[in-house]
């Protein structure tokens, strides 16, 4: 594991390269984020490891059509008949690894940093990507130049969907726009690479580069060879201290009879990279960098959506390959938006996914490629509400609640308690039962092969955990409103919570049982999913029952990295998420720890402890380890999806997840407030 030092005055994140192993620094990633769901992405090593890294993967038709334009760059230095190289490549079968010959220290703020020694020359190049669109800055300052060098840097450009990967068959050409370059594929993409250099010579060159290996997507069991076109290479003298540009652009493309001459103008563009100070809430937080790294990583997964040529605001669920998941969204936004009192972008999430209701269910997920929303889920309609209901509470904006949510919320629940699809409704004793063998309608939707590794049909404990919650809602709202509504679901509630300590308390084992199937047999297997009974605001549940799920769920399931899905003790229990797609499926809710899940322990955790001040001493050493893997593992500044159930407990699945940096939001000021 790599370490790292920190200054908060300048927000920066200092790494020390030398001596490292080049394990270490291929395994720890670096991000640069937009508002349009683009990013710049890589390794310390400045190593492409994945199919998803790239200086530049811009947004089409924002967050969705993602394209890996700018792959990487060759960069090269000659003095004195000597060559040398900034970068490092890994071919299949060979890694070329010259350029950690020269790079002495990695550094991240605004952007990224690689500082070099070329022993000719001291320099330090620099990534930004513009905050408002799909544009990178790649910076070259020669601090020192102690003799004179010839620098040359070649554009290795894939403009493919970020899924996919390129070959060599696929038509590429570059056409000269003014003082840019414009590289576009005749292969269906609507989308052109501008690329503009105007301190060095381009010379045009047309290459195929071939076999590009990205080791992770080796090691997940999927295609990982990748040939990249290069359309000519930028070529400079360097005599003295000076600072070069590249710049690159993705864009639609225009009817190439209307080319018209590209000019970007550095100054005012660099200028733009000083990035807006968020004015975060709480004044005393602000001296506090533990905070501000949070609301740093925060703001990386708010972005816009565009619907109907107006933009909204959404939440992506993760990097590199998540959009914005219903599910993820709404667990993510109390941290993400309601902790930082961006009430606004909250409002405006809020409202997007009510926008979308359909038959009483909201949105899955959006499509990747900008189709029909996905309606797969029987518990993203119940965050919503809960989402919805914290809004509320958070921001006191009745009037929104009223007009733009209150309406959709009826509509969820109504629609859950009188039926619709996946046979979703309230049973007879009031819980909610859905799906089948063959669905995957829970948070623990891992299927593969047509097999659903954890089906959990029927009547699930978290789903009625947020049924009971929501309806305990629509009774407190009505309660000085409405004496009828009020009535209605106060009643109803009762009838739930009646039922839910009758069905899920399971006397023998002391805990909750996970699921209930149609045909009343109970699926007793030690999950986490039974937390959520006890952290959200309203739990069905006496104290001293609370008391006992914190405790066996600390003991059994509490890592330093969240929560396991399933006992170790449990014969079906998977300790490693690793392999092809299979084996990694198999594993995701069969014992993988989930960072999220450290959010509603740690509520539940303080709830049953009556927030007194050693349960909050000892909530802050739960949470400690993710705060430290935010500094030196994983993808730095930010939080992984998941981390093996075995120890050392490596980090896995998408490297900066949304919901991850939500929850350790929330319990950081649970624990601080």
């Amino acid at each position: 594991m790599l370490t790292s030092t920190y200054d908060a005055g300048k927000q920066t994140q200092r790494f020390s390269v030398k001596g490292r192993s080049m394990e270490d620094l291929l395994n720890t990633e670096w991000l640069l984020c937009n508002s349009r769901g683009g990013f710049s992405s890589g390794t310390i090593a400045s190593c492409n490891t994945r199919r998803y890294h790239g200086l530049l993967v811009g947004s089409l038709n924002p967050p969705a059509n993602r394209v890996v334009s700018l792959s990487a760059l060759r960069e090269v230095v000659i003095a004195d008949k000597d060559q040398g190289e900034l970068g490092n490549f890994t071919f299949d079968g060979y890694m070329s690894d010259r350029g950690m010959k020269y790079l002495v220290a990695f550094r991240k703020d605004r952007g990224v940093h690689f500082d070099y020694d070329l022993g000719v020359a001291e320099l330090t190049k620099s990534v930004y990507l513009m905050p408002d669109s799909d544009a990178v800055a790649v910076v070259y300052d020669f601090v020192r130049v102690y003799s004179p060098l010839e620098f040359s840097i070649r554009p290795l450009v894939a403009m493919r969907d970020f899924h996919a990967l390129q070959k060599s068959q696929t038509p590429l050409r570059a056409i000269s726009r003014g003082k840019a370059w414009a590289v576009r594929t005749d292969a269906g993409y609507t989308g052109e690479l501008l690329l503009q250099n105007d301190k060095m010579q381009y010379t045009p060159d047309s290459q195929w580069w071939f076999n590009f290996c990205y080791c992770v997507e080796q090691q997940r069991g999927q295609d990982y060879l990748e040939d990249l076109w290069s359309p000519g290479y930028y070529q400079s003298r360097i005599e003295s201290p000076q600072q070069i540009v590249l710049w690159a652009g993705l864009e639609r493309c225009v009817d190439p009879d209307q080319l018209v001459e590209v000019d970007i103008d550095p100054d005012i563009a660099l200028d733009a990279l000083r990035l807006r100070e968020i004015d975060w809430q709480g004044q005393e937080r602000r001296s506090q960098h533990i905070w501000r790294r949070l609301c740093n990583a925060a703001s990386q997964f708010i972005v816009e959506r565009r619907i109907e040529g107006r933009s909204t605001p959404t939440i992506l669920a993760g990097y590199p390959w998540f959009l914005d998941w219903g599910r993820d969204t709404f667990i993510s936004l109390p941290g993400l938006l309601l902790c930082t009192g961006r009430f606004q972008e909250a409002a405006g999430v809020l409202k997007t996914f009510a926008h979308a209701v359909d038959e009483g269910m909201i949105p899955n997920r959006f499509d990747d490629y900008g189709n029909d929303p996905h309606y797969n889920s029987i518990d993203a309609s119940l965050w919503f509400v809960h989402a919805a209901f914290s809004f509320l509470q958070a921001s006191g904006d009745e009037e929104t609640f009223r007009k733009k949510l209150l309406p959709a919320i009826r509509y969820v629940m109504e629609s859950y308690r009188k039926g619709t699809r996946f046979g979703i409704h309230a049973d007879e004793d009031g819980l909610i039962t859905g799906g089948d063998e063959q669905t995957q309608l829970t948070w623990m939707d891992a299927k593969c092969g047509g097999v659903a590794f954890t089906p959990r049909y029927g009547k699930a404990i978290e789903i009625n955990a947020l049924w009971y919650n929501g309806l305990q809602n629509l009774a407190e709202f009505y309660k000085a409103r409405n004496e009828d509504e009020t009535r209605f679901y106060g009643e109803f509630a009762e009838k739930v919570a009646n039922s839910f300590r009758r069905l899920f308390w399971n006397s023998e084992t002391e805990y909750l049982n996970d699921c209930i199937l149609p045909d009343g047999r109970a699926d007793s297997s030690l999950r986490p999913n039974q937390i959520w009974a006890v952290s959200l605001p309203h739990s069905p549940l006496p104290f001293n029952w609370q008391q006992r799920i914190v405790d066996v769920v600390e003991r059994e399931l509490l890592t330093p990295y969240g929560l396991r899905t399933l006992s170790r003790h449990d014969p079906r229990y998977i300790g490693r998420y690793e392999g092809d797609q299979m084996s990694r499926d198999r594993a995701y809710h069969q014992g993988t720890v989930w960072s999220h899940l450290i959010g509603p322990f740690i509520e539940a955790f303080l709830r049953v402890h009556r927030f007194d001040k050693v349960s909050r001493e000892e909530a802050g050493g739960f949470l400690q380890p993710l705060l430290d893997h935010m500094d030196n593992q994983g993808c730095i500044g930010t939080i992984s999806e998941i981390f093996d159930g075995d120890e050392p407990h490596t980090p896995r699945g998408a490297f900066a997840q949304a919901w991850s940096v939500a929850e350790v939001m929330r319990a950081y000021q649970l624990v601080n407030g």
